[in-house]
């Protein structure tokens, strides 16, 4: 039993002025953390507390299909080098010195510390599978640290990473942490949607996010209420209503149209009467291309041109994905000249001799969205100024060198599974599984002898989960003006036990006799016996994210108190003699 007299408990009635989401504000007033500086915080007594008992539940669940490592947070520069990630991950890896002026950095990840340590170990398929998790301190230099502890710059992750002989053992490893990371975040109390998800910087194949609705979040999610699906913004689609196409004028060959300082998409659509979905929308990209020579490669640019339907937007993952990951960026104007021979404002597909296919660098690539295929006499520019063209028909006299997805899903089209509105949300991610594939295994060298006796590379996965994600998470779904309540299995106690009135020999003795009684019975205490008014100590027990409170008052001459359930406020007088039964049924229900 903890005394909350003897305790470090400084709890705040007013926020931080910089504090903007509810987890940010409630965690500060409630005394879990303070900030140190930009994106770094201490965590305090009840802070640690909920934290510790978050990792505990990922530690036992992750122990039944794994093994705990703990690796360094200081690595080498060349152990990032061999994976190509040193120069990819940019500015937000923190890097330094050491006193002989040897290039270190701070681990955001332990792909490569994992993958170091399996090249040198692992050397036959018999070792396989194997899955190695730890739960670290991770560093991002983030840019604009903000929302508390949803983005910062020093933070705890369990990593895991999976090692098989091929794709269906990979297959195997993968199902076993999304059945784990689906218990582990069922045992935290958190409501929860598992969305297919972009790779991004890991890279690999399929991906999955774990991620909780709420206000605070700053990814996107697409959903569908009436079916199972889900989708990160990034990797989601939809079904496109039809769209009527316009009638062809003229002969059906393109025809040029005067339209004098019209250069958006409304523009040009308001001055020819037709709808921004009947137009064709240009974006000049560049993509920067590697000869894929490892010791000296040659890089240079090479043209993108992507075809959008007028009223859609391109969606940057999807774009990244079309390209293998390539770094593009937009074209500048005399690049864009050179190209289309035409100032921005007027592009389009015509004139220009496009790659017939995706592995043909020798020419500046066309990719098509897919809600364009099968369209006919659309609008687009005529790669001349003041000049538009009518009777665009992909596919026919024009020819794109492949038609991808392109479009970002809006809130309201139709679900491609079973056609229902889909809806769209702000969430936060709290864990994150990928299929790597043999990204790190390749580029670091990690080989092992297969059933035949060939050296073959193992294939990865990798395995993230925030653990104060889930504590910013379960805060951010619960809680009100008041303060905020967690789920028993992570909250820093079950129940605090309130002693209205110290000074009240029998209420003082009935709160420590309570207390004593519960503990005994294997629950978390706090008992508060501080010398304040009833009124501080009832906002403080709604304030700190305790599940339960009981109410120690005058009733205890009826051998009664109050038992007040904090996410509902819903209060119900119990029977002193009776507490420890009262709770054991709650904990059986």
């Amino acid at each position: 039993m903890h005394r909350w007299s003897q305790l470090f408990i400084p709890t705040l009635r007013e926020a931080p002025a910089d504090a903007e989401v509810a987890s940010h504000k409630l965690l500060v007033r409630a005394g879990y953390v303070r900030q140190l500086g930009a994106g770094i915080y201490s965590f305090l007594f009840l802070g640690n507390r909920s934290t510790q008992k978050i990792m505990n539940i990922v530690r036992e669940e992750m122990d039944k299909i794994g093994q705990e490592f703990y690796l360094p947070a200081l690595n080498p520069r060349e152990l990032w080098e061999s994976s190509g990630r040193w120069s990819a991950m940019g500015e937000n890896m923190f890097r330094l010195k050491d006193r002989k002026g040897a290039d270190l950095c701070l681990g955001m990840t332990h792909e490569e510390v994992m993958t170091d340590i399996a090249r040198k170990e692992l050397r036959s398929y018999k070792q396989l599978p194997q899955i190695w998790y730890q739960i670290q301190t991770k560093f991002r230099d983030e840019p604009r640290p903000k929302s508390g502890l949803l983005r910062v710059r020093q933070f705890i992750m369990k990593d895991a990473y999976s090692f098989d002989i091929d794709a269906a053992g990979l297959d195997a490893s993968y199902q076993k942490h999304y059945e784990t990371y689906c218990r582990i975040f069922d045992r935290c109390g958190l409501k929860y949607m598992v969305i297919d998800a972009h790779s991004g910087a890991m890279g690999g194949s399929q991906s999955q996010e774990f991620m909780v609705r709420t206000p605070a979040g700053e990814d996107q999610i697409v959903s569908c209420e009436k079916c199972d699906y889900a989708a990160n913004l990034e990797k989601a689609i939809s079904k496109v209503d039809p769209v009527e196409d316009l009638k062809s004028e003229g002969d059906g060959q393109p025809l040029e149209v005067h339209t004098p300082g019209q250069k958006t998409i409304e523009d040009v659509a308001r001055f020819l009467g037709v709808s921004p979905k009947n137009k064709i929308k240009t974006l000049a990209m560049m993509v920067t291309e590697s000869d894929g020579d490892a010791k000296a490669p040659k890089v240079r640019q090479r043209a993108v041109v992507l075809l959008m339907r007028g009223d859609h937007q391109m969606n940057e993952a999807k774009l990244s994905s079309a390209v293998a990951g390539k770094e593009t960026r937009p074209m500048q104007e005399d690049e864009i000249r050179d190209l289309f021979k035409s100032p921005a404002g007027y592009l389009g597909p015509l004139g220009i001799d496009w790659a017939t296919s995706i592995t043909d660098q020798s020419k500046p690539m066309l990719l098509v969205d897919k809600a364009l295929e099968g369209r006919s006499n659309l609008i687009g520019g005529a790669n001349k100024e003041d000049f538009h063209v009518k009777n665009l028909t992909p596919g026919g006299n024009f020819h794109p060198t492949a038609y991808v997805d392109l479009r970002s899903v809006a809130a309201g089209e139709n679900c491609p599974n079973c056609g229902a509105p889909l809806r769209m949300d702000t969430a936060v991610e709290i864990g994150h599984i990928f299929k790597l594939g043999y990204k790190y295994s390749d580029s670091m060298g990690a080989r092992v002898l297969d059933r035949n006796g060939k050296e073959v590379a193992p294939i990865m996965g990798s395995y993230g989960i925030g653990i104060e994600r889930i504590l910013t998470a379960a805060i951010e779904q619960s809680n009100d003006e008041n303060g905020f309540w967690l789920p028993t299995a992570i909250a820093p106690f079950d129940v605090v036990v309130v002693s209205a009135n110290q000074k009240d020999e029998q209420i003082r003795s009935a709160s420590e006799s309570i207390a004593n009684s519960l503990q005994s019975s294997g629950y978390d205490v706090l008992l508060d016996d501080r010398d304040e008014r009833p009124g501080v100590k009832f906002k403080d027990a709604d304030l700190v994210g305790i599940p339960f409170r009981i109410n120690v008052g005058k009733k205890v001459t009826e051998d009664t108190v109050e038992v007040v359930r904090r996410s509902t406020l819903a209060r119900e007088d119990v029977k002193i003699s009776a507490i420890s039964d009262y709770f054991l049924a709650l904990k059986s229900a």
